[in-house]
Formats: structure tokens, sequence, C-alpha cells
């Protein structure tokens, strides 16, 4: 809601608020875009407690090394963010604030993780999967994972603009399926725009937008792929977790499709802007559990054939070649 009501400025100091502590700032004062700022911090500084919290909880109760690692990461990087948020704050730089809602999606996506890894079903025994198909799901999940947050990097880009949008019309593009970038075809382009008091645009902008659309597509493939692969009738070994997972991820992708369009039909409107943001980042979370838990059982599955396989080798080796005891 900060970025898209353009407020990130409304508290022009860090890291107190108008002078005060940043904890003693009085409630009368939240108002306007105050109120946004300055409850994102408060918001913010929660957050990186009950990080510490989680990583101190971690180190004293769990034996994995691999999950310790990872909440101290998580520490260090919302660590960093909070740097940065600060950061953007004193330096008015928006290239910090596209680094800033990067790492924010990847601390989440780590956080999710780390929930993930301490859940009953991590170490839980399965049943036997058909593993080269979950191998193939995992690699697509994946992909179409790291699709989204590159989507989700280019999104931030083009909020951080500050600017209207490089072009307002869905599903076409300035009225056509491939916009033209000529300059001939932008002095119209910024013409028309002129004229309806919205900024001019440059063809950077322009296919920096509709980069954004084409890679919509190509994750909602993926995202479905996904699905089809798990939801195949031959596929009865499959962990029922998964196909429930990726229901959820294809209903997802069709409502952040949707909200990508009212972002454009409603010129960018705060709330649906915000929205659209919000569900972008819930679909990363399901991307990383999906391929997680992908990886986890074939995993299992390892470590559970393994040792029936050395037996089953061992029931079988000639007499003459059993050790002697």
């Amino acid at each position: 809601m900060v970025t898209s009501k353009g407020v990130g400025l409304a508290v022009p100091d860090w890291p107190t608020t108008f002078g005060y502590n940043m904890f003693m700032f009085p409630v009368s004062k939240w108002v306007g875009g105050v109120l946004f700022e300055h409850t994102h911090r408060l918001i913010a500084s929660t957050v990186g407690f009950l990080t510490i919290v989680l990583a101190v909880w971690i180190w004293r109760s769990e034996d994995r090394q691999s999950v310790r690692n990872l909440a101290l990461v998580a520490v260090a990087g919302v660590i960093l963010q909070g740097i940065l948020g600060g950061l953007r704050v004193t330096l008015i730089k928006d290239q910090i604030g596209i680094l800033h809602a990067c790492i924010a999606q990847a601390f989440l996506a780590l956080i999710v993780l780390i929930a993930l890894c301490t859940t009953r079903f991590w170490r839980a025994a399965i049943h036997r999967v058909d593993v080269a198909r979950i191998s193939r799901v995992q690699t697509i999940a994946v992909v179409t994972t790291i699709a989204i947050y590159v989507q989700l990097a280019l999104g931030a880009t083009m909020r951080h603009q500050h600017r209207d949008l490089a072009i307002i019309d869905f599903p076409t593009a300035n009225g056509a399926w491939v916009p033209d970038t000529s300059a001939t075809a932008l002095a119209k382009i910024n013409a028309w725009r002129d004229l309806r008091g919205l900024s001019d645009v440059s063809a950077f902008q322009i296919w920096l937008q509709m980069a954004h659309r084409l890679l919509a597509v190509a994750i909602a493939i993926g995202v479905i792929a996904v699905g089809a692969q798990l939801w195949r009738p031959q596929h009865s070994s499959r962990p029922p977790i998964l196909s429930r997972l990726s229901i959820f991820w294809v209903v997802g992708i069709a409502i952040q499709l949707t909200l990508g369009a009212w972002t454009i039909w409603s010129n960018k409107a705060a709330d649906i802007a915000t929205a659209h943001v919000a569900v972008g980042a819930v679909m990363l979370c399901f991307g990383v559990t999906i391929w997680a838990l992908c990886w986890r059982v074939t995993q299992l599955d390892a470590d559970k054939v393994g040792p029936l396989r050395t037996a089953d080798a061992a029931a079988r080796r000639p007499y003459h070649e059993e050790p002697l005891v």
C-alpha cells in the first residue's frame, strides 16, 4: 500500500519518525500517508523481532544444521531488508526500493521454507512414489517458481518508477497485439497521453510491461503443467498434499491474471494493485512449497529404497561370498 499510494516518503526521516523514537510516535499523528508508512515500519520491526526469536528457538531445539543455517540466513535477510528500507528513505533512490521489494519476496519464501522444514510431514515416512514423475514435477515447479520471482522483480521495477501505466489497455497493447515503439509511434502515443494528463512513456517502459505480460502467460502454462502432471489418473503414487497444493496454485494463477488485467482497467487503483502484488507473493510461496515437497518425497523414497536394495542384494549373494564371522 505504501508504494501503491505513493507515500513512501510521507515520513522523511529514519530510523526516527519526525524526530520521535519510532515506537513513541503519537497515535494522533498517524494520519494520511503517515499512517501507511509508519505502520509499515512498525510491522517491519515486529517481523524482525519475531525472526530473531525464531532463530534462537531453532538453534535451541533443532538438531539439523541445515535448518539452523536457514534461520541464520533469515536473520541476516531481515536485517538487510530493514537497512534497505531506511536507505530508500534517506537516499531517495528508486533502485533501492526495487531491491527492497525483491529481498522482501525472497525473505517470505525463506520463512515458508523454514516453516515447511519444521512440520511433522517433512520428517514423516511416506508411501512409495513414482520418483521419475515427481522429479519431472519438481523440475517444472522450480522453473515456474523462478519465473514467478523474476515476474515479481519486473513488477517492482514498474511500480517503483512511480509513473502512469505505459500500456493502459488490455488484452491489446496501445491498440495492437504487438506494440509499435518506433519514434513516430511513440510521438503519437505521447501526444495522445499528454491530452489526457498522462506521463510520457519510452520504448523501454512499454516493452517492460509487455515482458511482464508475456512472462505471466509462461507462468500460467507452468502452473497448469504441474497440475496436469499431478492430476493424471495413473499418477496414483503421488502424495495427496501435492495434488491439493497444485489445485490452489492453479486457482491462484487464475486470480492473479484477473487482478493483473483489473489493475490495468482500473488505471492502477491502489487497492487492486496491492492485491495483485499480495497474490503474487502467495503464488511464490506455493511454488516454493511444491518444489520443496517434491524434493523431500523423492529423498525419503531414496532413503527407504536404498536399504531395501542393499538387503535384497545381500540375500541374493552366493554363499561363498558371505563374509566369515
